[in-house]
């Protein structure tokens, strides 16, 4: 048996197939599955991913949101990109292309924050398009079982795996695309793992390069490490009449559109930087320390908690602003950890 019928045959018998998003050829629900689960575990997908679809169940309904109503349902799952432009995309599709999904890889491709292997998945699995899909747990497969290489993610490895995806495909004339492409999915996230991959498990060990060589711990070729800059900031939690003060982020940036807590410079002092909002302070304490880490930097937040009250000549906060009660903040969108630190002052009660 060749390559890709290999894992059609073990997807049948060892795949995963109680998926919420599985079983259905709807493009929606499919493109909304393939977005939430890019840098995100299943398990952490999925009570996202319900109650995105009770609130948005098809893409009428999300094109007529606003993007203040949509981030509340992604706050949480990071890379707030993917919201923005899952907002933008699905007004894309009503007013382009008449609310219905493009019906080749090749269109979906052109939609906002669709990449190429996310728009080949949407197109199998909506449509049965000969289409290989090449994401991140599908290159470790690849070159792994093929030997590649080279760090997958410079643009000359990437090229040689998709010309190899492309042959699988063209090798098996009566291949089941949607069966092939979750076999794959399936395959890279439960046995061709990163750490520990269970290679008596695989379907395709006998034909495996790395397996053969016992190269399964240098392949794929990792990247070169670099350094993480290290940032610093300070955030003021101002608490007036039991109520927190928020400002909401600028679009696009780090945390675009959800609501977080005044900044200022960790040198600062907090109760200059609580009064240029226009709040006295009547105390301030001092909370612990944490760091949050992007994709690009390392963010050092030294938090403050200060009682104010209004002050005789208002400030301006300069952003969109309001004022919440601790109790509300299931319904905002907030930063996870700042979701964390709130809470955690709610727990431990708010002093005067």
């Amino acid at each position: 048996m060749d390559f890709a019928p290999r894992i059609v045959a073990w997807q049948a018998r060892h795949g995963r197939h109680g998926l919420p998003w599985q079983h259905t050829q709807d493009p929606y629900r499919i493109w909304l599955s393939e977005v939430m689960l890019q840098q995100t575990q299943v398990s952490t997908v999925i009570p996202y991913y319900l109650r995105f679809l009770e609130r948005f169940p098809d893409v009428a309904a999300l094109a007529a949101a606003s993007q203040e109503e949509v981030m509340p349902y992604w706050a949480g799952l990071g890379y707030y990109a993917r919201a923005r432009n899952l907002h933008r995309c699905a007004q894309t599709i009503m007013s382009d292309w008449n609310g219905r999904f493009p019906p080749t890889a090749e269109q979906i491709a052109t939609l906002p924050g669709i990449g190429r292997s996310t728009a080949a998945a949407i197109a199998a699995f909506a449509y049965g398009e000969r289409s290989p899909i090449m994401d991140g747990n599908v290159k470790r497969v690849f070159t792994r079982h093929f030997g590649v290489e080279g760090d997958p993610s410079r643009r000359e490895v990437e090229q040689r795996l998709w010309v190899l995806a492309e042959a699988q495909v063209a090798d098996a004339p009566d291949l089941n695309m949607a069966a092939y492409t979750q076999g794959l999915m399936d395959l890279g996230a439960t046995v061709c793992t990163r750490g520990k991959p269970d290679c008596a498990r695989c379907p395709v060990m006998q034909t495996c390069i790395a397996y053969r060589d016992a190269r399964q711990a240098e392949l794929p070729t990792p990247k070169a490490r670099k350094t993480i800059p290290e940032r610093q900031t300070a955030m003021l939690v101002l608490q007036h009449e039991g109520a927190i003060l928020l400002q909401q982020r600028p679009s696009p940036g780090i945390w675009g559109g959800l609501w977080s807590l005044p900044e200022f410079d960790a040198a600062s002092d907090p109760t200059q930087a609580a009064r240029r909002l226009g709040w006295e302070p009547t105390q301030r304490y001092e909370l612990a320390a944490f760091a949050h880490t992007f994709t690009h930097y390392r963010l050092h937040i030294k938090p403050w908690y200060v009682p104010v009250r209004a002050a005789p000549t208002p400030g301006e906060p300069g952003a969109p602003h309001q004022w919440v009660n601790l109790a509300q903040l299931s319904s905002l969108a907030l930063p996870a950890p700042i979701r964390k630190l709130l809470l955690g002052l709610l727990e431990a009660g708010l002093p005067e």
